[in-house]
């Protein structure tokens, strides 16, 4: 399962529910780089690198959906990571992702 960013945000906003769902708090600003890699550890989250097959389906998703959808460059490159990682993405930015047809989408509601 590959997780949006904003779940991390909802997490460092103190919603319970997403701290729930990834069972921790995340980091404060001030120390975020230090905390961030301690977290991704600690919960044994794998950083997955940007390929090229990546990168190409990211853009095949820009421009296929950025005018009819408002996509941008960073939700295409997660779209990309998970349909290539064979990964479904949890996200509450559902109205981003649900074009996409080959993408499995795991709607997250932080209320």
């Amino acid at each position: 399962m590959l997780f949006d960013t904003d779940i991390f945000i909802w997490v460092q906003r103190g919603n319970i529910k997403a701290a729930n769902l990834i069972d921790r708090q995340s980091a404060r600003i001030s120390q975020q780089h230090h905390y961030i890699n301690d977290f991704l550890s600690t919960f044994g989250f794998v950083v997955l690198p940007l390929s090229e097959k990546i990168g190409h389906r990211a853009l095949i998703y820009i421009e296929e959906y950025a005018l009819s959808h408002g996509l941008r460059a960073g939700d295409a490159i997660i779209a990309a990571t998970a349909v290539e990682n064979s990964l479904s993405l949890v996200s509450s930015n559902i109205k981003h992702f649900k074009p996409i047809r080959e993408l499995k989408l795991n709607p997250f509601l932080p209320h």
